[in-house]
């Protein structure tokens, strides 16, 4: 990857390759964050001109490297109003590395309101006016695309959240199956890839080859060991692969952490309807997957398929945060219901976990009895038919709750809360609180030391060692994000040191270098401190770092646990 697509859109939509320059040796969050950092002014308006859209590939994508297929979508976000990197699998990024595109940036605004497709070849860039497809949502813009560009290509769009600007709207990629379901969700990204004039990206190798590494004998020895390592973990070798990210849901509602009916309790009666060893069973039976993968070279296969009960196809396998989104949070224990919102808000382009936290606060605001399934269906096709009701929903939960004059709602800097209240599992309560992005689990994933003991432990329902455990496991994790390798790699190489040490010899293998593990904690310090000071100057202050009150003030059963980290220890994550 040794160079830079930059796209300026306005009446004359133009286009120019770049060398890296500053941003050599960079890729995925740490390239986009950069990008951000350096040519976006803080105080930009999110849906203008000057704020600017970069899609990178990881470091590895395109290479050989396992799981090395996570793609960075990076901007000034209209729902936080900070700085955003949202992450997907899919096969967007090992294509696009394979062009030898360390990024794509586009800048400037739609001309006219025109929406035009993106198309990158090997030796061919063009734009061309979207008219066929604008309007259209995912599915059915990409089996469009599809036809007139090829089932070999890997696709990105938006669908008509995106299309709307709505800050819960998201950005598309398709999967190997050229399905439209692995969305770079979070933070409304969708919406900014419309102010800059784009419906779709076309990326087509056709005619490259896999990126080759500088040591080929020591990046197949690291690989290998690697992949073993993966393979050998209980979490990324065996739970993930049988059950997929869904396998939590009873984990984390025996924790009692499981957030129910907008956060109220913490556990859900009937959380077995709707666990993944039910999901995993209903697909099966169905003739669908329980074992599936987002992109090639993917070795855990966390992914899978999801049939309706006649074994129709309806969507991947709905993961975690959405089973729970549009479950538990809102008192649902129908999976069939879940799964059909999860198709709607890959179609219309949405966010999983923004909508099914918007949804629960629109219930307890008295729009729905919680446990309605069908209302759900019905207040997420307002999103998707655009009504005024539609338009304020996906905006988000922030904006929904104060629409309706409610308090309760989990979010932090805009961004609505994932699946675990902090309260019981106080580590991710800090991660909520302080990362940059807005609340974001996958930011510090404390759920690993704090439930699943990989790491260590720190008992999840004290204050002490959650600073530490945050502050950890953020800088690492803005590491991962940079070598587009999937996050779930974090479970062997924090459990397993040989497996730790495979990872940074593929590195250093693939690039020629000598990295140390002191160097990947710099790479991800550095990448923090872009994002916190852009954030800074864009207005925020420690107060943004914070829970909403209610958290500190609400007890939650079964533990009667607040979260009791306090606003002085919050302000020391960063301190380094």
């Amino acid at each position: 990857m040794d160079k830079i697509l930059r796209v300026k859109m306005g009446s004359k939509p133009e286009y120019a390759v770049e060398e890296l320059g500053d941003y050599a040796g960079l890729g995925g969050r740490a390239l986009t964050t950069k990008v951000v950092y350096k040519e976006v002014p803080p105080l930009c308006h999110p849906l203008g001109p000057e704020n600017k859209l970069a899609i990178a590939p990881g470091m590895m994508s395109g290479s050989a490297a396992a799981i090395s297929g996570r793609i960075s979508v990076g901007c000034k976000s209209p729902l936080t109003g900070g700085i955003k990197e949202s992450n997907a699998g899919g096969q967007a990024a090992q294509v696009m590395a394979r062009l030898g595109y360390a990024a794509i940036i586009l800048e400037g605004e739609s001309p006219e309101g025109k929406l035009y497709t993106l198309v990158v070849k090997k030796d061919e860039i063009s734009l061309v006016e979207a008219s066929d497809i604008t309007g259209l949502n995912n599915y059915d813009a990409v089996e469009k695309l599809v036809a007139k560009y090829g089932d070999k290509a890997a696709y990105m769009s938006i669908g008509t959240a995106g299309e709307r600007k709505l800050a819960a709207s998201s950005i598309a990629c398709t999967d190997v199956e050229l399905r439209p379901t692995r969305h770079c969700g979070r933070g409304g990204v969708g919406a900014v890839m419309a102010s800059k004039g784009i419906k779709a990206v076309v990326l087509d190798d056709a005619g490259c080859s896999m990126r080759q590494p500088v040591n080929a004998d020591a990046f197949k020895a690291a690989n290998k060991l690697f992949v073993q390592g993966i393979k050998a973990h209980g979490v990324s070798g065996q739970g993930l692969p049988a059950y997929g990210t869904n396998v939590l849901s009873n984990v984390i509602n025996e924790a009692g952490g499981f957030p129910t009916n907008n956060f109220s309790k913490g556990q859900f009666p009937n959380v077995h309807k709707i666990s993944g060893e039910t999901q995993a069973e209903t697909e099966i039976a169905r003739g669908g997957k329980a074992t599936h993968g987002c992109h090639r070279g993917c070795v855990i296969q966390c992914s899978g398929t999801y049939v309706d009960k006649d074994g129709n196809y309806l969507t991947k396998q709905p993961e975690y945060e959405t089973v729970w989104a549009h479950g538990p949070n809102c008192g649902i224990d129908d999976l069939d219901a879940i799964a059909m919102m999860d198709r709607m808000d890959d179609d219309f382009g949405l966010d999983t976990i923004e909508m099914g936290a918007t949804i629960a606060v629109a219930m307890e605001a008295g729009l729905a009895k919680f446990g309605d399934a069908d209302a759900a269906i019905k207040l997420l096709q307002e999103v998707g038919d655009g009504t005024p009701l539609g338009r304020i929903l996906g905006s988000g939960a922030a904006v929904t709750a104060k629409t309706y004059g409610i308090e309760r709602a989990p979010v932090v800097k805009g961004q609505a809360m994932p699946a675990y209240d902090p309260r019981p599992i106080q580590g991710i309560g800090v991660t909520y609180a302080t990362t940059p992005q807005g609340a974001d689990h996958t930011a510090g994933y404390a759920i690993a030391t704090n439930i699943l003991k990989v790491g260590g432990f720190v008992d999840p329902l004290k204050p002490q060692g959650q600073v530490e455990l945050s502050r950890n496991l953020q800088i690492a994790t803005a590491a991962i994000d940079s070598t587009g390798m999937c996050l779930f790699i974090a479970f062997p190489i924090l459990d397993q040191p040989e497996t730790f040490n495979a990872f940074v010899d593929l590195i250093n293998a693939f690039f020629g270098l000598s990295m140390t593990a002191d160097d990947v904690t710099a790479l991800g310090k550095s990448v923090l401190t872009m994002e916190r000071d852009f954030n800074k100057a864009a207005g925020f202050t420690k107060e943004d770092d914070r829970l909403p009150m209610y958290f500190k003030r609400e007890k939650l059963e079964p533990h009667n646990a607040i979260f009791d980290v306090t606003d002085e220890e919050l302000d020391q994550v960063f301190n380094w």
